[in-house]
């Protein structure tokens, strides 16, 4: 009856239409004063003492530096950049938006903000340069998911919080596959273009493209600072993120000189608003994980796979299933506060490596932001295009399509999550 109780709740409330925090720290609460000797205060401490971890003060800090760089011209410079490299190519300018999402989703480290920046800025020029509203939207709202993935990432930092693993380890694990990803949808990308009569055209000059590197290089380097800083030894994730808040504020004030002072006050009060709402939902997800774990549903649910004789391979296959179902209701930090304590256990007694394992469910919620009802990033590209979400859903398929073959991939080719990580760390 508690199981019942619990997810039976957390369902009801999510359908009423409360807000994720508000519906697991409710059900959590009715279920440990129905159905335990638990006392109720405990739910209060288990709140707050979840939040008192040290790797959880990177989320507020990257999403400052994220909408610094947002709200200053980094993006427009990155996609000149990225511009220079592709666009001669057939499909070169939704390329060139493809390339500008993976340099952008590493600067920003947020899904959301990198369809935003990157799509407002391209989504008209695709189309004027004689590209469907369908095929600039598909293009972006897709490759803006690999923001989940690509380090710094703020799903990656709550999966190993979470389940106590090393968010270097994890940022590592997460460039490759966001990188194999993004260039598997610029490469169908290129393909559809040329099907569609897209010609290629004159190649950028060295000067335009040294050029265009140079002025986006203020905005780039932060890459250099999050990824070289963490793997040269220089700071940990947390020391990574206050170091990137306060280059990106640097760069954007000083260098790129696009922020005014009256404007500050605004992009610190959004980027708490949005660390506050994060934040709220892990110390509730915390306290749902909590009962949880006292009543052994974790270790019950790894007896009954053991005992269905479920192999890797198979087991896999259940959390891919369970996890694309699951975020379509859901948002992706709150999910993994879920998800990861019930198939962490069973995963280790599989002997799946938890670092893959960390990958294999942050590309499920990359997916799990393209998909009705909570797909934020269909939402965003809405707002942006003024399509409505089915058309902007029906643009996304063949892209879509393609995530989740990449997905296939990286579930069942380790190596891909795993090579940097073991060669930096050993393994």
């Amino acid at each position: 009856m508690d199981i019942i109780s619990l997810f039976g709740l957390l369902v009801l409330f999510l359908l009423m239409g409360i807000p994720i925090a508000v519906s697991l720290g409710l059900s959590t609460t009715i279920t440990m004063v129905l159905f335990t000797d638990q006392p109720s205060l405990i739910i209060a401490q288990k709140m707050f003492t979840s939040l008192d971890k040290f790797a959880l003060m990177a989320i507020p800090l990257f999403i400052l530096a994220g909408n610094f760089l947002s709200q200053g011209g980094a993006a427009k410079r990155i996609i000149n950049f990225a511009r220079s490299i592709v666009g001669h190519l057939p499909g070169g300018l939704p390329m060139s938006a493809i390339f500008a999402c993976i340099i952008f989703a590493a600067v920003s480290g947020s899904s959301p903000a990198t369809v935003a920046a990157i799509g407002s800025i391209m989504m008209g020029a695709i189309k004027e340069d004689g590209y469907s509203t369908r095929f600039s939207v598909g293009s972006i709202v897709c490759s803006g998911s690999l923001g989940i993935i690509i380090p710094p990432s703020i799903v990656l930092i709550v999966y190993g919080v979470t389940v106590d693993q090393s968010i270097g380890k994890l940022f590592m694990a997460g460039l490759v596959p966001g990188i194999f990803l993004g260039t598997m949808l610029m490469l169908v990308t290129y393909f559809a273009a040329v099907k569609n009569g897209h010609k290629r055209t004159k190649m950028a000059p060295l000067n335009e493209v040294w050029k265009s590197f140079k002025e986006a290089s203020w905005g780039l380097f932060v890459i250099v600072i999050v990824i070289g800083g963490i793997y040269g030894g220089i700071f940990t994730p947390t020391e990574a993120a206050a170091v990137s808040a306060v280059y990106g504020f640097f760069v954007v004030k000083f260098i790129y000189r696009d922020l005014k002072w009256k404007q500050i006050p605004e992009v610190i009060k959004a980027s708490a608003s949005t660390a506050a709402m994060v934040m709220f939902i892990i110390a509730n997800a915390m306290g749902f994980a909590y009962l949880l774990t006292i009543q052994q549903i974790p270790q019950d649910l790894a007896q009954w796979i053991i005992d269905m004789n479920f192999g890797p391979v198979m087991f896999l296959v259940f959390v891919n299933i369970m996890l694309l179902i699951a975020g379509n209701f859901m948002e992706p930090s709150s999910l993994i506060m879920i998800i990861a304590p019930l198939i962490f256990p069973v995963a280790m007694q599989l002997g799946i490596d938890p670092i893959h394992l960390g990958v294999i469910i942050t590309v499920n919620m990359e997916v799990g932001m393209l998909t009705p009802p909570v797909g934020l990033n269909l939402f965003v590209a809405s707002g942006i295009s003024g399509l409505n979400i089915q058309e902007v859903i029906r643009a996304s398929l063949p892209w879509f399509f393609v995530l989740i073959i990449g997905l296939l991939i990286i579930t069942y080719i380790p190596q891909i999550s795993l090579f940097l990580p073991n060669i930096l760390y050993g393994g």
